[in-house]
């Protein structure tokens, strides 16, 4: 690859994946924040619904998705990559703005879950179109025997954006006050607003960059000769012979590959803080590590697929995830279950605190056990002590935070990453493998749709149905990753069935 070229095409890369990074930041400071934005939105009546609500309404972004990809991708087909995706970077940025805006539930009442609703939509279609964009971008610049390890780069911004989120999060909260306690406290009152607007500051340098990006060359020569699409959705799915392709693409490869992206980053998260119950920042910092160490195997596998091909590389990403999910999940409860343990010390706090207009008292103990793995477990009751006897006394309010020992954390790192590790074999290799599956006239509508209903309807959808189905089965701690694991399982037989492991040197321009 001649010097000039090579330095274009590292240009394009950064560029695109700036903007797509700052876009998935947008899109999962919302799910990492959801246990918090559960008491800002939702009547705080009953935590559990709360928190269902807010995971509805975070899938939600996801569910819209695929709408945004045949919006946008129509777009892009039609005018051109760049001014589509610079287009839902703005709309990306503005929603997320906004839900930083936003008022709380007790300040107006059942519009506030309904706005967030609106906003969180927005932010779902400006998702479905970024990502077939900076893909397709990409790969248009890529030199045909390096498509993978090129492409592969826009892959590790998922991962990133979340990892920017985490980031973001402990810094500011962190950042709030010397005592963690009242850092803690501000966070959930409001310091949770500032990763929202913050990033609006982001996406400003983005659209900065990418307003000086040159069209994609295949598009530029395809509209030259004017032989761009007239009617994208018609040819992507009127067309027998491209909608077997959506399909397979949909149901062979971006289905499987979505849930299994979701379960080992947001669904582990979500069952190392509300299953395990694993400390806010601890199980945020156990993600970080993972994340830190798998990411660079983003562009491994994705170079790896230019030289043996990409299908069975993110089928045994499929395969792995489906074998080993409940012993990987286990192994995670097991460490942090502290009923097989005996604590080495146990000590308790009580304080009561007056009620306002009240002569009722609120009563909190705190009971700190130590074990000798090192583990530490904090469970707090509260409870309303009343003046007149005769009242009854509600149930005490019981929360369980654990600090895990030095061992048991790196053990919990090790477990996140091995998932994390299945995400990059399905995800590095897969923007090269929808991109090589359609023709450049029509690539941005056909790639985006199977890819943002297997990853925005089958994956986004992982986190609300496993916590669904542990609230239903309370029995089974695991019993929620039946979900990716049957999808996965399923993907796992049509993409190895039907799906060929060419390569297409040609990216059938």
């Amino acid at each position: 690859m001649p010097h000039s070229t090579k330095n274009s095409i590292w240009k394009v890369i950064g560029a695109s994946s700036l903007g797509t990074l700052i876009e998935w930041y947008d899109f999962y400071i919302f799910g990492s924040l959801a246990t918090v934005i559960a008491t800002q939105f939702f009547p705080n009546t009953n935590p559990t619904a709360a928190l269902l609500s807010t995971l509805a309404t975070f899938a939600a972004g996801f569910i819209v998705r695929p709408f945004g990809a045949l919006v946008f991708g129509r777009l892009g087909d039609l005018i051109g990559r760049k001014y589509t995706f610079l287009l839902t970077l703005v709309l990306m940025g503005g929603s997320t703005f906004a839900i930083g805006l936003v008022p709380s539930y007790e300040s107006i009442g059942f519009a506030a879950p309904i706005i967030v609703l609106v906003l969180r939509l927005l932010q779902g279609l400006a998702l479905g179109g970024e990502y077939g964009g900076a893909a397709t971008y990409v790969a248009e610049h890529a030199p045909a025997s390096r498509r993978g390890f090129f492409t592969s780069w826009i892959q590790t911004t998922a991962t990133l954006g979340l990892f920017v989120s985490l980031g973001v999060i402990l810094i500011t909260r962190s950042a709030l006050d010397p005592d963690p306690q009242v850092s803690i406290a501000k966070f959930n009152d409001w310091g949770w607003r500032i990763p929202f607007l913050v990033s609006i500051l982001l996406v400003v340098v983005s659209i900065y960059i990418r307003m000086k990006m040159k069209e994609s060359p295949l598009f530029t020569k395809l509209k030259a000769e004017g032989k761009t699409s007239v009617n994208p959705l018609k040819e992507s799915f009127g067309h027998r012979a491209n909608l077997k392709m959506v399909l397979l693409a949909l149901f062979g490869a971006a289905m499987g590959q979505g849930v299994v992206w979701y379960t080992g980053q947001f669904y582990a998260q979500s069952f190392l803080e509300n299953v395990c119950k694993i400390d806010f920042e601890q199980s945020r910092t156990i993600l970080i590590w993972a994340i830190l160490f798998a990411t660079p195997f983003f562009v491994v596998f994705g170079s790896w697929s230019d030289k043996i091909g990409r299908k069975w590389i993110i089928l045994t990403g499929m395969l792995l995830a489906v074998v080993t999910y409940r012993p990987l999940f286990q192994a995670m409860y097991d460490i942090s279950n502290t009923e097989q343990q005996v604590a080495a010390t146990t000590e308790q706090k009580e304080t009561t605190d007056g009620i306002a207009n009240s002569d009722n008292k609120l009563r909190t103990l705190v009971t700190t056990a130590h074990y000798a793995s090192g583990m530490v477990a904090m469970t707090t009751q509260r409870d309303t002590v009343y003046a007149t006897p005769v009242q009854a006394t509600v149930k005490p309010l019981v929360q369980v935070s654990k600090l895990l020992g030095g061992n048991d954390y790196w053990k919990m790192v090790g477990l996140v990453f091995l998932m994390i590790l299945y995400v990059t074999m399905v995800y590095g290799p897969i923007a090269a493998f929808l991109v090589e599956l359609f023709p450049t006239k029509i690539r941005y509508t056909s790639m985006s749709l199977p890819y943002h209903i297997g990853n925005g309807v089958f994956g986004g959808l992982t986190p609300f149905v496993a916590t669904l189905l542990t609230t239903i089965y309370t029995d089974d701690k695991l019993v929620g990753l039946m979900y990716p694991i049957i999808i996965a399982a399923v993907s796992l037989v049509i993409g190895a069935l039907y799906i060929s492991n060419r390569i297409d040197p040609d990216v059938n321009d």
